[in-house]
């Protein structure tokens, strides 16, 4: 740990040659130090540090996604699949002034909502997916979209990732971590997650669910997309830059 010139108690921490330094973290650092292994509780408290800076770093709290009702949350998120957010907004605008009701879904022909997603990509498959899910809805849900896991788990298109998003976004209802390929990949590199969750949204999400705070579940999953796209990036991941650097297994080994 170094030698500690001079070093005296303050509120919330330690003062350590001049630098303000959080008991918090410095306990975390020290049993990590003397442990070869994280215990849960250790690596919990080190996964709630990471959501507090997200919180701090990153200032959106909901989807990019444009929509004015839970179906339409339900159709942006479904167009949203292997597509950016930017292109989903372009194209639901035209696409929810034709389509008023979800209903008008169901009865679309499959040719026309196709035509009017195509640049979404995967078009065939998402335009099937959504009219079916309409069907769906007016046909077991009289024709209101459900606001329940189980319930939109049987709409076609619909898995535990889009469901965690559209019940956060739509219904402000926190049921789980929403686990898409950001946070796959970004939880991997952090070390939170263990190697038999990898690349298993369901195992990923339940072991971020045993460690989170439930007030931390929704927000972890938005900015952690957030911060594989500013700072986490693939190809290029910008440790020098990154504020939870000294919380990530990976990049507490990376030289910057």
């Amino acid at each position: 740990m170094g030698v500690w010139t001079y070093g005296f108690a303050v509120s919330g921490g330690l003062c350590v040659n001049g630098v303000f330094v959080c008991t918090a973290l410095l306990r975390y650092n020290f049993l990590m130090k003397i442990s070869a292994k994280e215990t849960l509780g250790q690596k919990s408290t080190r996964a709630s540090e990471i959501a507090k800076r997200l919180i701090r770093m990153y200032k959106r709290r909901k989807t990019v996604l444009d929509f004015g009702s839970p179906w339409e949350c339900l159709v942006a998120v479904q167009l949203s699949a292997q597509c950016t957010d930017k292109r989903v907004n372009l194209v639901t605008p035209a696409l929810f002034k034709k389509y008023k009701k979800i209903g008008d879904y169901a009865l679309a022909p499959i040719s026309e909502l196709e035509k009017m997603i195509r640049s979404t990509g995967f078009y065939k498959n998402k335009a099937r997916n959504i009219k079916a899910a309409a069907g769906k809805v007016v046909a077991d849900f009289n024709g209101v979209l459900p606001s329940e896991m189980e319930d939109l788990l049987t709409l076609p298109g619909i898995a535990r990732k889009s469901a965690n998003v559209i019940l956060f976004n739509a219904f402000d209802i926190i049921s789980g971590v929403a686990v898409d390929t950001h946070v796959m990949r970004i939880t991997k590199l952090l070390g939170l997650i263990s190697k038999g969750a990898v690349g298993k949204p369901e195992k990923i999400e339940k072991e971020l669910i045993e460690l989170l705070p439930k007030k931390y579940w929704a927000l972890f999953s938005l900015l952690i997309t957030e911060h594989g796209r500013e700072i986490c990036i693939a190809r290029r991941p910008k440790c020098g830059e990154c504020r939870v650097r000294d919380l990530c297994e990976y990049g507490s080994t990376i030289k910057v």
